[in-house]
């Protein structure tokens, strides 16, 4: 019996050990015992978890918040720890006290735990613990406590008895109208979840008014949740009731005096069309959205311009057109000459998906006098975005139409000084090439491309080799063969080394696209006399290359070319050289 006693003595050693870590001044050490609480507890077995180590967490809640963060994260997870669903309710307590805390981050982990832990409750103890913990935060003297109560309202709300749920209404409406702003945000930020799981005649005796007095708050940074809030209220509403009961409230709001208000607004604009519906869409979303193009704040204009693409796409089809052109169009055509370069540029990346929609005739005569116009605009991202949106053109009028206007543009943005913008430029060649036809590509484009395998930011060289590899793929292998491999070919015999390496980076990339016959003919020699370069790094890419190329070659190359060449690296003077050679000749000699 003694030795039984000894033993489980020995065995929560390490725990009191663990414990006792909970308790000591470095804040590290009480974070990674935090961190072990899933072991700590499971050592204890549930009962003296329940007992023992959630009341002893309770009550030393007094932590750095990076602990505190660990600790709320942990709770969340306990549930099979403490015993399973039936004693869920004793994780609520420490949960509680962390939903109090000072610190923002800490307080919104507890939430979550929380918002986890209530549906594992059953009806019974939901009603008999977590409401009441509910109803301790919300009436709490600290804000703190009552912000972490408006997001624990709608997660019991479905479960509990009528009774309850009339309190628990009644408590979100007294967050709704709390003294302290934080408290109002809070509650504006959860009103649209509230809104889903509340009875229909409840949502317009009671929410509607909460929502428009949200939507009217001194504070804009509470006006604009409960905007927000609103559009995924509109959801719930009959069209016929929307306009009678919300409609008037959301279209003062892209009016408000405060732009971040506005800037909801514009950024939920497709949102609200889809929930509102085609008749409201037309007699009021219109006008609005054109108030937002011509908004005097740049991120509202910029927020408004993005959406332009799925806000025509979403008109209603009968009116669509005569739509776009006589409201629509005429703020875009002012926004092409905006003095700010992210509205512009905003617009450019979706102004193409206007083509489709309008059509042929419409296109040439309105759309692609401003296609043209931003294609020549001095803002690089401007010229980029147009660029990438092209397939949308494509299909309404073909890029020919474009393509006169089209090439400065390109080749301005392929010489850019910027290495990133001269990057988007080449990750759209192959879209172009696909467009342009070979003939035409290799008339104008094909110099540009070979040029970037000589950029001097190693990206840039990258990015082409990978470019050239696509754009064999579009045009095939003889076109390959008369293009592209006599200019990469060239490079071997460049004086700079790196430009010798790309070289042997584009062969890697083309080989398998080219295929066996024009790897072997036209790429292995140049590869195999790169072999004798002055510099060790071009030599020990010549055998990085043939461990690559190798599955593209036949036997008798990898007999006669590839293992005599490999062979000589191996007894070169650079260890680096001799390491991948090595390497390579284990994969050549295994598939002879």
């Amino acid at each position: 019996m003694a030795s039984g006693d000894i033993q489980s003595d020995e065995s929560l050693y390490p725990i009191a050990v663990l414990i006792d870590e909970l308790r000591n001044e470095d804040v590290q050490l009480r974070l990674n015992s935090i961190k072990k609480l899933s072991t700590i507890a499971l050592a204890l077995g549930v009962e003296r978890t329940r007992s023992e180590l959630i009341p002893f967490l309770t009550d030393t809640i007094y932590d750095e918040d990076e602990v505190l963060l660990a600790l709320a994260e942990q709770l969340g997870t306990f549930t099979q720890l403490v015993g399973g669903e039936s004693y869920v309710h004793v994780l609520l307590p420490p949960l509680e006290s962390l939903a109090q805390v000072e610190e923002t981050i800490v307080r919104d982990k507890a939430v979550e735990s929380l918002r986890i832990l209530a549906p594992q409750h059953s009806t019974t103890d939901l009603e008999t613990y977590f409401v009441p913990t509910v109803k301790r935060l919300a009436q709490g003297d600290w804000f703190t406590s009552r912000t972490s109560a408006s997001g624990l309202i709608s997660v019991c709300y479905s479960r509990v008895s009528n009774h309850v749920k009339g309190e628990l209404r009644q408590l979100f409406k007294s967050l709704c109208q709390d003294d302290t702003p934080m408290v109002r945000r809070a509650a504006a930020s959860k009103l649209g979840e509230f809104a889903k799981v509340v009875e229909p005649e409840y949502l317009r005796q009671e929410l509607v008014s909460l929502f428009t007095n949200l939507a009217n708050d001194e504070q804009d940074s509470v006006r604009l949740l409960a905007i927000e809030a609103g559009i995924s209220m509109a959801n719930l509403f009959r069209h016929e009731d929307l306009e009678q009961q919300m409609m008037q409230t959301l279209r003062t709001a892209t009016e408000d005096k405060s732009w971040r208000v506005r800037y909801v607004v514009a950024d939920k604009l497709v949102e609200l069309q889809k929930a509102v519906g085609p008749e409201i869409t037309k007699n009021d979303l219109v006008t609005s959205y054109c108030a937002l193009l011509k908004d005097p704040e740049a991120e509202v204009r910029a927020a408004a311009a993005s959406k332009l693409k799925d806000f025509s796409t979403h008109l209603p089809a009968d009116t669509r057109e005569q739509m776009i052109m006589s409201q629509i169009l005429p703020c875009v055509k002012d926004m092409v000459g905006d003095m700010n370069q992210h509205v512009k540029s905003a617009l450019a990346s979706v102004i193409m998906g206007l083509s489709p929609l309008l059509g042929k005739d419409n296109t040439l005569e309105h759309l692609l006098p401003l296609f043209l116009s931003q294609l020549k605009d001095d803002y690089p991202e401007v010229r980029l975005n147009i660029i990438s949106n092209l397939d949308c053109i494509n299909e309404v009028i073909g890029v020919r139409q474009l393509s006169q206007s089209l090439l400065p543009a390109i080749v301005e943005l392929a010489s850019d000084a910027k290495w990133r913008v001269r990057l988007g430029i080449i990750e759209y060649m192959p879209l172009l090439a696909g467009q342009l036809g070979p003939e035409f590509f290799d008339e104008k484009l094909s110099s540009l491309c070979m040029s970037w395998l000589t950029d001097h930011v190693f990206a840039i060289r990258e990015a082409a080799t990978n470019n050239l590899k696509k754009l064999v793929e579009k045009f095939g292998r003889d076109w390959a063969q008369s293009t592209v491999i006599p200019k990469v070919i060239q490079l071997a015999r460049d004086q700079n080394y790196l430009y010798r390496m790309t070289c042997l980076f584009a062969v890697n990339a083309l080989a398998e696209s080219c295929g066996q016959d024009i790897t072997q003919r036209m790429m292995l020699p140049t590869v195999v006399t790169l072999a004798s370069d002055p510099v060790a790094n071009v030599r020990f890419n010549v055998a990085k290359t043939l461990q690559r190329i190798y599955p593209a070659l036949d036997q008798n190359a990898l007999a006669l070319h590839v293992k005599p060449c490999l062979e000589k690296l191996c007894q070169d003077s650079d260890h680096d050289v001799q390491h991948f050679a090595s390497e390579a000749l284990e994969k050549v000699i295994e598939a002879l």
